[in-house]
C-alpha cells in the first residue's frame, strides 16, 4: 500500500491462515450467524404479535434481541467478506463506525438491563403500584434513554478518535473493537479521561442500580410466600444470568485489547471470537427457554398441537 492508502485503510492482523481455511471459516460464520440471526428475531416477532407479551419485561426483551441481530450484522457481514478476500481491510472511517456500533450497543445493553431490573423491582415489590409506574410513556422513555445516551458518548469518543494522527495501520483483531486505540501515535488526554468518566456512566453505575435493585428483590422475597418467590426466579434468574455473562464479556474485551503483542495469535482470535459468539447465542436461549410465556409460544410455533 502506498502511504495515502496507508492513511484511509486498516488492516487486520488478527486473521489465523485465512487463505488456507478461508472456505472452512465462511461456513462456520455464516452458520452462525445465520442461527444468531433467526433465533434472535423469532422471538422478536413472537414478542411482536402476542398480545400477552405487549408487557414492558419483553418490551425490554425485544430490544434487548434487537440489539444483538444488529451487533451480529455488524460484525459478521464484514467478516464473511474478510474471509473470502485477498487482504482483510476496512477503511479507518467505517472502523471507527463498526467501533461506534458494538460499544453503543454493548453499553445500551447495560441500561436496558437496569430498566429490567427496575421493571422487576416493581412488579415484586410494589405490585398495585405497576400499572401507574410502568406506563407505555415510561416504557418509552427507558428505552430513548438506553439507546440515545450511550450512543451519545460512544459517539464522541469516536470523533476524537478520528482527530488522532495514526502510527500503526495494523490491527490486531479481526473486528474494530478496543483495540482501534493501539493505532493511535499518541492517546489523546481528553478522550482518555472522557473514556473513564463514560465508563462509569455507561457500564459501572448500571451495574451496581442492577445489583441494588436485585438485592432489594431478594430481601423482599425472603419473607414472602412461595408463590412470589417462583415468580422472582423464574424473571430474575434469566436477567442475572445475561448481567453475568455480559459483565464477564465486557471485562474479556478491555483485558484482550490491551495484552501484550507476543500473545499466540491462534489463541487471540479464538478469544476474540468470543466477543461475537457466546452473547448473541446465549441471549436467545435464555429468554427463550428460561422465560415461561415465551418458552410457551415457542413450543407452538414448533411443535403446533394437533387437532
Amino acid at each position: 500500500m502506498d502511504e495515502e492508502l496507508n492513511v484511509t485503510y486498516i488492516t487486520f492482523d488478527g486473521h489465523v491462515e485465512v487463505n488456507k481455511y478461508r472456505y472452512v471459516y465462511f461456513f462456520i460464520m455464516f452458520t452462525l450467524y445465520i442461527l444468531i440471526t433467526c433465533s434472535n428475531s423469532i422471538i422478536i416477532y413472537l414478542i411482536l404479535i402476542h398480545k400477552n407479551l405487549h408487557k414492558p419485561m419483553y418490551t425490554f426483551i425485544a430490544a434487548l434481541l434487537l440489539n444483538v441481530v444488529i451487533y451480529a450484522t455488524t460484525i459478521y457481514p464484514k467478516l464473511l467478506i474478510d474471509f473470502l478476500s485477498e487482504k482483510q481491510i476496512i477503511s479507518y472511517s467505517a472502523c471507527l463506525f463498526q467501533f461506534f456500533i458494538i460499544y453503543s450497543l454493548g453499553c445500551s445493553e447495560f441500561f436496558l438491563l437496569a430498566a429490567m431490573a427496575y421493571d422487576r423491582y416493581v412488579a415484586i415489590c410494589k405490585p398495585l403500584q405497576y400499572p401507574t409506574i410502568m406506563r407505555k410513556s415510561t416504557v418509552s422513555i427507558f428505552l430513548v434513554i438506553a439507546w440515545l445516551v450511550p450512543a451519545s458518548n460512544i459517539a464522541v469518543q469516536a470523533i476524537g478518535m478520528a482527530k488522532s494522527k495514526l502510527c500503526s495501520f495494523h490491527l490486531k483483531s479481526i473486528f474494530c473493537n478496543n483495540t482501534i486505540y493501539t493505532l493511535q501515535c499518541v492517546k489523546s488526554g481528553l478522550v482518555t479521561v472522557f473514556g473513564i468518566v463514560s465508563y462509569l456512566d455507561l457500564v459501572v453505575f448500571p451495574i451496581l442500580f442492577i445489583v441494588f435493585t436485585y438485592t432489594k428483590i431478594f430481601i423482599v422475597t425472603y419473607r414472602s410466600c412461595k408463590e412470589i418467590k417462583k415468580k422472582a426466579a423464574e424473571t430474575c434468574l434469566p436477567h442475572m444470568l445475561v448481567l453475568i455473562t455480559f459483565s464477564c464479556l465486557g471485562i474479556y474485551d478491555v483485558i484482550m485489547a490491551r495484552m501484550e503483542t507476543d500473545f499466540p495469535k491462534t489463541a487471540r482470535l479464538i478469544m476474540t471470537l468470543q466477543l461475537a459468539l457466546y452473547h448473541p447465542l446465549f441471549n436467545p436461549f435464555i429468554h427463550g427457554l428460561k422465560m415461561k410465556e415465551i418458552s410457551k409460544h415457542l413450543k407452538i410455533l414448533f411443535c403446533p398441537p394437533l387437532l
